[in-house]
Formats: structure tokens, C-alpha cells, sequence
């Protein structure tokens, strides 16, 4: 693996990292939304949409600098870091299924990540 790859790696890495805190923060915010269209414009909301478009900033530098076969499974482990919030912050169970679908997930990105070999 090259440091350029390593560098995108991170930065995708990254990248899912922070549009799963999106995931939460659009969470939050829609819990304040009402019939009144004005609720839409609550700091959770904005923030929710502000990590989701940063998040896509990391995405496109990361993609730069290697391959999109690689480096696109590992946006998936954005819903590992989604799974883990809302047990942290909503306190969702984590069921036998839900672990499985995370299990099946890591295999997934590991197998293609082989494939750079």
C-alpha cells in the first residue's frame, strides 16, 4: 500500500465518520420539526446538513488519490459508526441481526480492500 492510498483511506475514513454524526444531528433536528415550516430551520438540522456536506468534501479529496473500487466500500462502514450513535445518543438496541449485518458489512469491505493487493 502506498502513502497515497493510506492518505485516501484516511480521509474517506473520515469522511463516513463524520456523515454519520450527520445521520444523528438530522435525527435530532427532525424531532423539532413541526407542521410550521419555519421549524426546519433548527441548528440541529443545519448542523445535520453541514456534517453531510462536509463529510462529501473528505469523500471527493479522498477518492482523488486512489481507487474508487477500494475506496468506496469503506463509506458502508459509515453505517457501523450511524449503528453505534444511536445506541450512544437514542439508545436503539443492538439486536443478533443488526450485529450480523455488521459482521457481513466489515467482511465486505476487508474482501474488497483485498482486492488492491
Amino acid at each position: 500500500m502506498t502513502p497515497q492510498l493510506i492518505h485516501s483511506m484516511l480521509l474517506v475514513l473520515g469522511a463516513s465518520v463524520i456523515g454519520s454524526f450527520g445521520a444523528v444531528f438530522l435525527k435530532f433536528g427532525s424531532a423539532k420539526v413541526t407542521r410550521n415550516p419555519l421549524s426546519f430551520l433548527n441548528p440541529q438540522l443545519g448542523l445535520g446538513v453541514t456534517l453531510y456536506l462536509g463529510s462529501s468534501v473528505f469523500y471527493f479529496l479522498g477518492i482523488r488519490g486512489g481507487q474508487l473500487s477500494i475506496l468506496y466500500p469503506l463509506v458502508s462502514l459509515g453505517y457501523i459508526w450511524t449503528l453505534l450513535w444511536a445506541r450512544i445518543f437514542f439508545k436503539e438496541s443492538l439486536t443478533r441481526r443488526k450485529l450480523m449485518g455488521l459482521g457481513l458489512i466489515l467482511i465486505g469491505v476487508v474482501l474488497v480492500g483485498m482486492g488492491a493487493s
